[in-house]
């Protein structure tokens, strides 16, 4: 499901999945003189799982926070299932919430905390006890449900958090960083199973996060936001390979900022290469955007640049390369084929003929 468009306008013919429809049009929101959201639209899919990503302060939380109620946009409006819920309160817009922290109640056994959405909302005894236990084991904690959250790790509580979100069947399920708290191979078992879970149930899902990784693992499209607006909103692979402007090619995955020429067809000329130009250029010299695997290299004496570095990923090994006039530009290199490129190594460093971003140069 791809975009080409910062609102992120969604095909018709993905409308037909299950969950619900979010329509946020026009949010501002000030925090005093600080602009937190400047007009901010997103479109999400019924089922869609939706992720922002930027850095801090970039109001990513405060868009999270507007579509749960806990904040109200200044101006603008909110839409789920075609419903103004703008000035509607938290607890009747019907969703779930995960947070940064488990926020568990303490007092309460696993199941207890996983049923406690639905005693709220009525459920008979037998039915929310029976609801809540078939949440635990969905989320693979069956066994514990009568552990109190003390008892419990930090994976398991998010779990157990993630279960009670899940429990009272919400039409849209927010995400506010709920792994960042967590150790790597925690994040990772749990990211795949939050994802596995979305898949299943077919809840639309709108996930905050300032982890790359995850938010690109996980979504079917992510946005990129920058000083309240959204930069850009596509499918991942289309973020990483064909980003919209300087700041998501730079924020997303590692970029190469290389000098370059503009010649007079308006082509940039950049380590020997004319390459065609995606998107506008600005006036003055400017720095050609380059990832890591566009770059080819190869030893040779005389070569334009030295090996400083080499770093093994596993599978990959990253050279950095010292070109002429000071630049240091890193390379990717199957590992198995590295070993000639020991620091100190002269080589020849050249570009894949292609599309690329060029930026005011640094």
């Amino acid at each position: 499901m791809t975009t080409n468009t910062a609102t992120g306008a969604v095909p018709a013919a993905d409308q037909a999945s299950g969950g619900a429809s979010v329509s946020l049009q026009n949010l501002s929101r000030f925090f005093g003189t600080i602009r937190a959201l400047d007009g901010l639209s997103l479109e999400i899919a019924p089922g869609e799982f939706v992720a922002l990503l930027g850095p801090s302060g970039c109001g990513k939380t405060t868009v999270l926070r507007i579509l749960a109620g806990f904040e109200t946009a200044d101006s603008g409006s909110v839409t789920v299932n075609g419903r103004d819920v703008s000035h509607v309160p938290p607890a009747r817009r019907d969703m779930g919430m995960v947070f940064q922290s488990y926020s568990l109640f303490p007092n309460m056994s696993a199941l207890d905390n996983v049923a406690f959405g639905l005693r709220m909302r009525k459920k008979a005894g037998p039915q929310r006890r029976s609801q809540a236990a078939e949440l635990l084991g969905l989320v693979g904690l069956a066994d514990q449900a009568r552990q109190y959250p003390h008892q419990l790790s930090g994976g398991q509580q998010q779990r157990v958090a993630l279960a009670r979100a899940l429990a009272i069947e919400p039409s849209v399920l927010l995400l506010d960083e709920p792994l960042s708290a967590l150790d790597a191979k925690v994040r990772l078992q749990l990211r795949e199973q939050i994802r596995s879970l979305q898949q299943r149930l077919h809840t639309t899902t709108l996930f905050v996060t300032h982890d790359q990784e995850e938010a690109l693992s996980m979504a079917d499209r992510v946005g990129v936001m920058r000083s309240g607006r959204l930069e850009q909103l596509a499918a991942p692979s289309e973020l990483y390979a064909q980003p919209a402007t300087s700041f998501v090619a730079e924020f997303v995955g590692t970029m190469n900022r290389i000098p370059g020429d503009i010649e007079g067809d308006g082509r940039v000329s950049v380590l020997g290469a004319a390459l065609p130009i995606r998107g506008s250029r600005p006036d003055g010299p400017v720095d050609v955007l380059i990832r890591p695997e566009e770059l080819r290299i190869a030893a040779a004496p005389g070569g334009n640049g030295i090996v400083t570095m080499a770093t093994f990923l596993g599978s990959l090994t990253r050279i950095s390369v010292l070109l002429s006039g000071d630049v240091t530009v890193q390379i990717d290199v199957p590992s198995a084929g590295s070993a000639a490129l020991a620091p100190g190594t002269s080589v020849n460093v050249t570009v894949t003929e292609a599309e690329v971003l060029v930026t005011g140069r640094k």
